[in-house]
């Protein structure tokens, strides 16, 4: 499909001229940047670690911090951005670390609400490692609220998800939050 007529026609119905010199290409321009703010579609997980897999006899806590995201609200099509803290309990088996990275891109790469986001990143971390347990926090800030409805611009979204020891023992958990507070 040629998204980019779709494009012509949204850029249309805002009441501009679509052949005056500063548009012409911006419909095919919109539409390629489109498909790579979505290319989170066309991965999958397997191929995101490509066998970056590895035994480990270590068993303490591995944090990857701030990771930067850049992410679509599947309500309004606008942008959120901030950062992934992720942080997981190896058992047998550690991940590529650049791998956590492009993990959190893949979910962030699609249509999205934050808080699934969260989960999908935790959940991907604990089935391939198969570890104690994975803590992720998400920092961003939603341009729907920001250019749009409350106008807030200073407002951040916070979410995060504890699964195995970061949700059943406390002093993991406050491990994990005080290592990402710090800068």
């Amino acid at each position: 499909m040629d998204s980019s007529k779709h494009f012509a026609e949204i850029i249309a119905s805002a009441g501009e001229d679509i052949h005056r010199d500063g548009l012409i290409k911006t419909p095919n321009r919109a539409a390629k940047a489109f498909e790579f703010l979505t290319q989170g579609y066309a991965q999958d997980l397997e191929t995101v670690l490509n066998g970056a897999v590895f035994e480990s006899d270590n068993d303490e806590m591995v944090i990857v911090k701030d990771i930067e995201l850049y992410s679509l609200c599947e309500h309004h099509l606008l942008p959120f951005v901030g950062k992934a803290h992720v942080a997981y309990l190896p058992q047998g088996k550690v991940i590529g670390l650049s791998k956590i990275a492009r993990i959190t891109d893949m979910y962030a790469r699609r249509l999205q609400i934050q808080e699934n986001m969260t989960k999908q990143i935790a959940e991907a971390v604990q089935e391939v490692t198969g570890a104690a347990g994975v803590g992720v926090v998400i920092e961003a800030q939603h341009f729907c609220m920001m250019m749009r409805g409350v106008q807030k611009q200073n407002s951040w979204t916070i979410s995060s998800m504890m699964l195995g020891t970061f949700r059943d023992n406390p002093r993991t958990r406050e491990e994990f939050l005080t290592l990402i507070s710090k800068r």
